[in-house]
């Protein structure tokens, strides 16, 4: 065999941060026992996997076609590994989930799972869809945790539960006391919305299909609480996940807005990489998400 399992370890730890050292720091290793093989398995295959761009390594069209292969083999080999020694507890898992899932589902998810796996170790990542999905593209992630739809080669998306948004805005805004609310009122709203490339923007622009260029986007923010606080404040009325809404609803600090002929229905999914190994901790948190 021309390279070993640590070789390929270490090139995939330097296409992840682009730096040997880091790279080093990360699989406890010294800068030059990283590079070197790093330099061992590029010449043992004789193939160049990077561009030296200053300090940067940066991932050429040769090293990008080896890394989804090289992660599925060391996952391979690690899932063998814990086979032989007889070990069926899980170890560490790298999960992505986007804002609304990552702060009002994954939490509990995460603290259930370890109840049930002691052994587990599972690093959360909280952000939009986009990044959530380069993480899983890059193997950054083992799985992510998304609400917005995807439609990508290297990506496998699957069904994972529904959610439904809400329109909603300050008690004293005068849309609250409306009944119903019609598309001229849609129109003459001021509105607080999330950032381009979320999953919860995506389903807005898809519910406000055929107004959308007319509406009055006052505020883009990233974060759901920002958009409840300046909604409460009374700078124009919001459309977030129900999920992040119930409490502000008990409280009335926030009041839900009837809009029934916009479809604010949406699915969460789940996405790997086509290439992942589907390790035994990945399979159990896919299954642990289903059930509950």
């Amino acid at each position: 065999m021309r390279f070993t399992l640590k070789q390929l370890q270490v090139f995939l730890a330097v296409a992840s941060f682009e730096n040997v050292s880091l790279a080093a720091d990360e699989l406890a290793m010294s800068q030059s026992a990283a590079s070197t093989a790093l330099k061992e398995l590029e010449h043992r295959l004789d193939l160049r996997l990077f561009d030296r761009i200053g300090k940067r390594l940066q991932l050429n069209e040769q090293g990008i076609a080896l890394r989804s292969k090289a992660a599925a083999l060391i996952a391979g080999a690690e899932e063998l590994e814990n086979s032989l020694i007889g070990a069926s507890d899980i170890g560490e898992l790298k999960v992505g989930a986007t804002l609304t899932i990552g702060n009002y589902l994954a939490i509990g998810i995460m603290a259930a799972f370890m109840k049930e796996h002691p052994a587990a170790k599972v690093n959360l990542i909280v952000e939009n869809t986009e990044s959530i999905a380069a993480k899983v593209r890059n193997f950054e992630l083992d799985i992510g945790l998304i609400e917005g739809e995807l439609q990508e080669a290297d990506l496998d998306v699957s069904y994972w539960r529904e959610d439904e948004l809400a329109l909603f805005c300050a008690p004293t805004h005068p849309l609250a006391s409306q009944r119903e609310l019609q598309d001229e009122d849609l129109l003459s709203a001021d509105w607080i919305i999330r950032e381009k490339g979320s999953g919860t923007r995506q389903a807005f622009d898809r519910a406000m299909t055929g107004i959308l260029s007319n509406l009055k986007l006052r505020l883009e923010l990233q974060h759901t609480e920002g958009i409840k606080r300046a909604v409460e404040a009374g700078l124009g009325i919001g459309c977030l996940s129900k999920l992040t809404l119930e409490e502000a609803f008990k409280r009335g600090s926030l009041v839900p807005l009837a809009c029934s002929h916009r479809d604010l229905t949406r699915k969460f999914y789940f996405i790997l990489h086509r290439q992942k190994f589907l390790s035994h901790g990945v399979r159990s948190w896919i299954e642990h998400c289903k059930n509950t």
